[in-house]
């Protein structure tokens, strides 16, 4: 058996980039310069706790090599804060989106059936060019659509498919995740990485989470009947999995593949819905009843990937990431 070939990150990051290198870039110019910091207090420790001792002559001698002591280490620790937030954006930027578009591909067992997929946030199309490469290696004469809120992001995410040699296969357009721009029942799969937890965000928590629901509504209306959706959230996965559920999930699966990565799988059949499911559906979609927004008789499985705490827990988010992805490869 041959060594199994990896990704070339150097190929990847010349088509998609990184959509925070201004971030970056202040990130590393500050753990520079605390790093210098500390060198420079480290190497003139003695004339600047001469210095220091002459500006506070009230204090002890030991107090003033004490604060001095603290504050080089302050700046040290400081300096490598600083960049391993920065190493934490750089991966989480990239390398974290495509290997998180690799797991949802392989969620969908048989890319060769599919015939209309859509991406609902297309970004800078990582995860679209991951679908249509999929689209192309099965044979499947399927394409996938890319919906974005801003036409320059999807004209961009087009030009990429092109340098993945893909155009053929992707369609990009301007819309709403909120009001999808195609009729029911259309979709064999549909995807979206990031996106749906964004919606509504800046007018507030409880217009988000109305506007989180009615995104998740018109996922479920546009997929055909036994269609598959494969979402990935940092944050709102319990949320969305409990709103699937008040919507008249029949059954839902959630399996842990680490502490901080898991997976739940929704199998769902939409019957007669509750009372209390028109009054949800009612709010979340400006009052539409359930049969209105969500047609009947779906059967739709649901993988959610959550990941949260990214940028909060670094080292061991990285640590349990790379494990999570060596177990999958044996």
């Amino acid at each position: 058996m041959g060594k199994a070939v990896g990704p070339d990150w150097r190929q990847i990051y010349s088509i998609y980039g990184t959509d925070e290198w201004q971030t970056i870039a202040f990130l590393v110019f500050h753990a520079l310069l605390f790093a210098i910091l500390s060198f420079l207090l480290l190497l003139y420790f003695a004339p600047f706790l001469c210095t220091l001792h002459s500006l506070l002559p009230a204090l002890p001698l030991y107090l003033v090599r004490f604060a001095a002591g603290f504050s080089g280490s302050v700046f040290s620790l400081s300096s490598l804060c600083l960049l391993f937030s920065a190493a934490n954006l750089l991966y989480s930027s990239l390398p974290l989106r495509w290997l998180m578009a690799q797991r949802m591909v392989s969620a969908v067992p048989n890319w060769s059936a599919v015939r209309n997929a859509l991406d609902v946030g297309c970004g800078r199309g990582i995860l679209l060019n991951a679908v249509a490469l999929q689209l192309k290696k099965e044979g499947s004469s399927g394409r996938v659509v890319g919906l974005d809120r801003k036409r320059e992001t999807a004209v961009a995410a087009l030009r990429r498919a092109g340098a993945e040699g893909v155009q053929e296969y992707v369609t990009c357009r301007e819309g709403d995740a909120r009001r999808l721009p195609f009729p029911d029942s259309y979709f064999d799969v549909v995807v979206s990485a990031v996106h749906l937890s964004g919606l509504g965000k800046r007018r507030g928590d409880s217009t988000a989470a109305a506007e989180r629901g009615r995104g998740l509504v018109e996922v479920v209306r546009v997929l055909k009947p036994g269609g598959i959706c494969v979402l990935w959230d940092l944050a709102c996965v319990p949320e969305f999995a409990q709103r699937l559920k008040e919507m008249r999930m029949e059954e839902v699966r959630v399996s842990s593949g680490s502490r901080r990565i898991w997976r739940a799988a929704i199998s769902c059949h939409l019957g007669n819905p509750s009372p209390s499911t028109e009054r949800l559906c009612s709010r979340w979609t400006g009052g539409l009843t359930f049969a209105e927004a969500v047609p009947s008789a779906h059967q739709t499985v649901v993988d959610v990937l959550s990941l949260s705490s990214v940028r909060v827990s670094i080292c061991p988010f990285l640590s349990l990431f790379s494990t999570n992805v060596r177990s999958q490869s044996r």
